[in-house]
């Protein structure tokens, strides 16, 4: 999008100093990699130790624990620049924007200094795991059973489309230590995992429309042992408050993503148009082209100052769950009917994956149904009123 006549209220002089920094490692060192990712259907490990080394993971961890010190808006701008980029296949959104931030809100001391530092150097790489085969958005309705013996949990059942499965070492696992108390029988357990841990197993690597070179697995626990002291904070029973609290950040990194593909999406296709002649004068001289695009900016305008607003809001603490949901919902949603309409005006070329919007269009459709499917927040909003 133009920073001529709009700038984000939230970046600041070291925040673009940060911006050229990602720009940097994206565009030169991961965006040259993504269809080698895509054929493999996940990125390469190493690139999360290389931003490691750049200090680009946990930028905003604090620093005692091994990160940079800042906030939620150097999650947010790592998150801008990647998808800017086309380098949407490593899983920062989640080891970064959703792992890292549930240890830091609700891990003991003693957690935070035993996992933290190995997620912001990169050696680790993070995972959730929530989703059952029978539950997508009704978290209480989890089956994967979690029992005390002795000094550890055994934990049963299996999860359904986990981002980073394939690769994950920490995972957060979503539990029922008690099936009798409804909500108040979640807990969150987490998993130090390997592929020769006894109980684990990583499933297929699931085929998608979009998103094909991020991993997304099944996960299995088939009597995993879990030391009782990786109860995330070290209690049970608190994990589906400790998952709805978190909930509208996850929202809020769902909406940043939506937005960078919309803004990209508008960028590639007045870059096409100008190029592209019809008639006997470029495509984007028709008044149906340039109407289209105009009708898509201001989509984006009005998108991006709401979303500004919201992480404005949320580095100051003050973002609200129903303003989360509706920024979710409304953004990714919006950015389905921009990305539809800039693909229209490539034509038959919109279709073939050689052009970068035709993997916009497909990545793009999962963000309706993450964090939370669109009707759901819908409903969410709806409580509010």
């Amino acid at each position: 999008m133009s920073t001529s006549t709009y700038s984000a209220p939230w970046i600041d002089e070291d925040l673009r100093d940060v911006a050229a920094l990602l720009q940097d490692y994206f565009i030169k060192e991961v965006a040259p990699l993504e269809e080698k990712f895509q054929a493999q259907g996940h990125p390469d490990r190493e690139l999360y130790a290389r931003a490691g080394e750049l200090g680009l993971c946990g930028m905003s961890i604090p620093e005692e624990y091994g990160g940079g010190g800042g906030t939620f808006a150097n999650l947010a701008l790592l998150l801008q620049e990647q998808t800017a980029a086309g380098a949407g296949s490593l899983g920062f959104a989640v080891s970064e924007g959703i792992v890292a931030h549930y240890l830091l809100a609700y891990a003991t001391e003693e957690q935070k200094l035993r996992w933290l530092p190995k997620l912001c150097s990169g050696e680790w790489i993070g995972s959730i795991a929530m989703t059952e085969p029978g539950a997508g958005s009704d978290l209480q309705g989890i089956t994967t059973r979690a029992r005390l013996d002795g000094d550890h949990y055994v934990v049963n059942g299996s999860k359904i489309f986990i981002s980073n499965g394939q690769l994950c070492d920490l995972v957060v696992i979503a539990v029922k230590t008690d099936t009798s108390q409804g909500a108040k029988g979640v807990s969150l357990l987490v998993a130090e995992v390997g592929d020769e841990t006894p109980g684990f197993t990583r499933g297929r690597n699931l085929a998608k429309i979009g998103l094909k070179g991020q991993d997304t697995s099944e996960l299995f626990f088939d009597g995993l042992r879990i030391p009782a002291a990786n109860i995330l904070g070290g209690t049970e029973g608190q994990g589906f408050y400790q998952l709805m609290n978190q909930l509208p950040q996850e929202r809020l990194i769902t909406a940043i993503m939506a937005q960078g593909i919309a803004e990209a999406a508008l960028a590639a296709t007045l870059e096409y148009t100008k190029g592209r002649e019809a008639f006997g004068k470029p495509l984007f001289e028709l008044q149906n082209t340039r109407f289209e695009l105009a009708e898509c900016a201001t989509i984006n305008r009005v998108n991006r100052v709401f979303l500004d607003d919201c992480i404005t809001r949320h580095v100051a603490g003050g973002l609200d769950a129903a303003t989360a949901s509706m920024a979710k919902y409304w953004i990714t949603d919006r950015t389905g009917e921009v990305v539809d309409r800039c693909q229209q005006l490539f034509g038959g070329y919109g279709y073939c994956m050689e052009y970068p919007i035709a993997g916009m269009y497909a990545d793009n459709r999962v963000l309706r149904v993450l964090a939370g499917a669109n009707e759901v927040m819908k409903e969410l909003i709806a409580r509010s009123l």
